[in-house]
């Protein structure tokens, strides 16, 4: 069918005659459901004014198909429809302007009709044209009467039942649009649940306070279930662990009308529970009113599994390592009781290694460890010689410290560390560091600032293994630079890194 017109019909217009023909009047008759529309209480009341203003006995609404014309309003007659060849509507509705006959027996078109020789005994007939939006001719309002009326209709009585006619179509049109809006929302909803029955995914959608009320295909499959089990919500196939959490939660996205996550178990039709994630979004108005919501069900299970593996064999191998760890420093202290000589380096070893080992619980955390983070890498391995907090300040911004990252910077500050414990502020009983960090977010470079203060006078010397070892770390696996001040007050030290070699 043609694109609705978005205006009314012209008055005194007649109607366009391509939309003439019975098949184009058929498509647009059948787009106001005239089936259901007999009756209509709105085209009865103006039928029934109409009755009352002509002071006539009969007023109709017809709507002319092409076997016959039905009366979807009528006042003062009990027949619903009656045969087109005697319809007066018929003519009318071809017509640019009103069709009046003032005396049916004495109109060579209708003297021998059988409304006017049968028992209607019609005389007398006003009728305005009813033209839908394109122009296609549908009926007449009219008003009849079994008197013959020479006088005809005054202009303020014809201009009357104009008026009285564009009510009609105003109601019909806006039925025809309310059926148009209708049948695009089943379109759209039959798309929906086509797309909806395609994905692999559970869907479904939810009332304002919560309630379930469409769940696709999937979920039937899945559940085994039968259509309709959303009236009971889907809680009762959660389990039962998982159940309380899952239901405290959705209840909290819904007091706050925030975007809903969760994972639990969900039985299966052969009774496995697995790994769902249940995501679910509020639709909201306007006003910011919730008035639906909508989400998914993916089944997670065996991505779940296999990350519950991979820690699992990550937690052993991060114990295996530690023990490594441990096994190498008991061996390199029982080697250094056989060697005298060489206790401060076996001493020096043994730190780097337990270092080591600090920082191998922020390259995987595990249980107990301290987390993933720059500063809490500083405070554990200043914690020997924090002093409470007294000696050792670490202040500035704090970042997330990637895998690859967290040993060579635990080798840099084990190192400055060691070295002022022996030549810098920590070897002597007033010395304090203080470590800024300067790594605000969106800042492509990170800044780490050491300061040493209250100890021995510095005084550059030879770079020993431990100094090449930290410009090693800094340059060639954070990509950074460092420089190196002795001052008299101490040492300063100054390491520019990428942020992005800091997350890496």
């Amino acid at each position: 069918m043609e694109k609705l017109a978005k205006n009314a019909w012209p008055t005194g217009l007649a109607p366009d005659a391509t939309m003439c023909g019975e098949g184009q009047r058929a498509a647009v008759m059948a787009s106001y459901g005239i089936d259901v529309l007999t009756g209509d209480s709105e085209l009865t009341e103006i039928v029934r004014f109409a009755a009352k203003l002509f002071n006539a006995p009969i007023a109709l609404v017809s709507l002319v198909e092409q076997e016959r014309q039905r009366f979807v309003a009528r006042e003062g007659l009990e027949e619903t429809e009656t045969p087109r060849d005697v319809s007066f509507c018929a003519h009318t509705m071809l017509q640019a302007e009103p069709m009046i006959i003032t005396d049916a027996p004495a109109d060579p078109r209708f003297a021998d009709n059988a409304l006017v020789t049968g028992p209607m005994h019609l005389r007398f007939y006003a009728g305005v044209p009813l033209v839908s939006e394109e122009g296609a001719p549908l009926g007449a309002l009219c008003v009849i009467d079994r008197v013959a009326r020479p006088g005809g209709l005054s202009d303020l009585q014809i201009e009357g039942m104009q008026v009285l006619a564009a009510a009609v179509m105003r109601r019909l049109s806006a039925r025809r649009s309310n059926l148009e809006s209708l049948r695009q929302l089943q379109i759209s909803e039959e798309r929906f649940r086509l797309l909806a029955d395609s994905m692999p995914d559970i869907a479904f959608t939810c009332t304002a306070d919560g309630q379930f009320d469409y769940y696709n295909r999937r979920f039937y499959e899945y559940t085994g279930v039968e259509p309709g089990f959303h009236e009971g919500g889907v809680g009762t196939l959660v389990h039962e662990s998982d159940r309380e959490s899952a239901v405290r939660q959705w209840e909290r996205a819904q007091e706050i009308g925030e975007p809903y996550q969760h994972e639990h178990r969900l039985r299966r039709a052969d009774g496995e529970y697995r790994w769902m994630l249940v995501r679910a979004l509020p639709l909201k108005d306007a006003g910011g009113n919730v008035v639906r919501w909508s989400g998914t069900i993916t089944d997670i299970d065996d991505s779940r599994r296999l990350s519950d593996n991979r820690d699992l064999l990550a937690r052993e191998l991060s114990h295996r390592i530690k023990n490594i760890f441990a096994v190498v420093a008991g061996l390199v202290s029982i080697r250094a009781r056989r060697h005298p000589e060489a206790t401060a380096f076996a001493e020096d070893l043994i730190a780097a290694i337990r270092t080591l080992g600090r920082a191998h619980d922020f390259v995987r955390p595990i249980e107990g460890a301290k987390g993933d983070s720059l500063t809490g890498l500083l405070n554990e391995l200043m914690a020997p010689y924090a002093d409470e907090g007294v000696r050792v300040a670490i202040a500035g911004d704090d970042c997330a410290i990637g895998h690859r990252a967290a040993t060579p910077l635990a080798l840099v500050f084990h190192e400055l560390a060691t070295n002022s414990a022996k030549y810098g502020s920590l070897s002597a009983p007033e010395g304090r560091i203080s470590i800024h960090v300067d790594c605000s977010e969106g800042s492509e470079t990170t800044r780490i600032a050491w300061r040493e203060s209250g100890g021995p006078e510095t005084r550059a010397g030879n770079e020993g293994f431990g100094s090449r070892l930290v410009q090693m770390a800094i340059e060639g696996q954070l990509n950074g630079s460092m420089e190196r001040r002795f001052e008299p007050a101490g040492l300063e030290v100054d390491l520019t890194i990428p942020t992005a070699s800091i997350h890496a």
